[in-house]
């Protein structure tokens, strides 16, 4: 594992923040876009979109700046991690894009766990420059897709945190008709750094296609979750190593959270944390979730109950939503717990097809690829369970005798 960089500072404090990092440079708005370009950096929060291309595509008219730090994800913990251990790193992302845009409003969209480690860190900066740019903190509900990005723009303008429908992007038209940027936190952080050092010290780890580092939430029933700062392109094995569990007793991993995909525990070796690596396994890095099975749970069971919370989480705002991922979570628990069948496992395929690409937002899309990856991965599992039986229950009852 290479030296951390997020989190170099040897505290959470401004003065430990300025010691490790100095001051902020003032830069403009086309050489910010230039250096993020050269950089290669693309957004933390999930979907890996270039980030000065984002920034470039912003309208001139006094736009709107957010930090999106909702993690509605229940397997991630980077963000909150990242604003208890480097709230400034964050702060000094949003006011340098701030300043480069000369933008209208700023605004830090956390959840309310995270909120106090925001206003302390807000707090010591006010103390030591009262004049530096004016963060507004929002709170984010602690809903799956309240971090949605129309979802943020909604509650930011003081609305509900819901998916909208829309087709002209937040970049163009997002909070009360402004020009809105909205990014994750760590994308925020890294811009701090890539200001500081240049993309050449940026690109000096990582994979070449999608540079520097990243963090990873590393979570399993048997260990404690953990956050590490890893460099993208690191084989998915080194990090669970890193994390102190054992690759060779992994069923599988299910990468990028409950929007994600399974990937068996064989591809542990080879498979790499970045979207080339991964692109034959039909994954993405996402948020840098990594959430461990072992072989002594169903994967199965797990999908279905993953399945059964999206279907709940849903903004019931179009029909896949309403009816759609309902359906196909009972179908899943019939399918975890109940008789396998070849009529069974059509019907699954088939709701799964319909549900894809047709709702308002991509909270149906995300459901449909994490199905399935989960019959593709798990399908010795559906074999045994279609004669009666469940490896990981056998395994757990020899785990018990030993």
């Amino acid at each position: 594992m290479r030296a951390q960089r997020l989190f170099a500072a040897a505290g959470a404090g401004f003065a430990a923040h300025r010691a490790e990092f100095g001051d902020l440079p003032a830069v403009t708005r086309d050489g910010l876009v230039r250096r993020l370009d050269e950089a290669g950096l693309t957004g933390r929060g999930g979907a890996g979109f270039p980030t000065g291309r984002k920034i470039d595509s912003l309208g001139s008219r006094h736009p709107v700046v957010i930090g999106n730090g909702a993690e509605g994800e229940p397997l991630s913990a980077k963000d909150v991690t990242l604003l208890a251990r480097a709230p400034h790193l964050v702060l000094d992302g949003l006011e340098l894009a701030a300043n480069a845009l000369a933008a209208q409003s700023v605004s830090l969209y956390v959840p309310a766990h995270a909120s106090a480690d925001v206003q302390r860190a807000l707090g010591e900066r006010a103390q030591t420059a009262p004049h530096r740019c004016r963060i507004t903190v929002v709170e984010a509900p602690d809903d799956f897709l309240a971090g949605e990005e129309s979802a943020v723009v909604s509650r930011v303008a003081g609305g509900p945190a819901r998916p909208r429908d829309r087709t002209v992007r937040p970049t163009k038209s997002g909070v009360r008709g402004r020009p809105t940027l909205v990014s994750n936190v760590e994308t925020f952080a890294q811009i701090a750094l890539i200001a500081r050092y240049g993309p050449a010290w940026f690109r000096a780890v990582g994979d070449p296609a999608q540079p520097g580092t990243m963090l990873a939430t590393v979570s399993a029933t048997f260990m404690p979750t953990s956050v590490v700062e890893v460099p993208t392109g690191i084989v998915l094995g080194d990090i669970v190593t890193h994390a102190g569990s054992t690759p060779h007793r992994l069923q599988a991993l299910l990468v990028g959270g409950y929007h994600g995909s399974w990937v068996p525990g064989t591809a542990l070796r080879q498979a790499q944390l970045s979207r080339n690596g991964l692109a034959a396994f039909g994954a993405t890095p996402g948020a840098g979730v990594l959430h461990l099975l072992g072989y002594d749970e169903c994967g199965l069971a797990r999908t279905a109950e993953v399945a059964a919370y999206l279907a709940d989480q849903s903004a019931r705002q179009c029909g896949p939503c309403r009816f759609g991922l309902p359906r196909l979570s009972t179908l899943l628990d019939e399918l975890a717990f109940g008789e396998v069948s070849d009529e069974l496992l059509g019907e699954v395929h088939r709701m799964v097809g319909l549900i894809d690409g047709r709702g308002s937002c991509r909270h149906p899309d995300g459901t449909a690829r994490f199905v399935r990856s989960a019959l593709t991965v798990f399908e010795s599992d559906i074999a045994h369970h279609r004669r009666g039986c469940c490896l990981a229950a056998r395994e757990a009852a020899v785990g018990e005798l030993r």
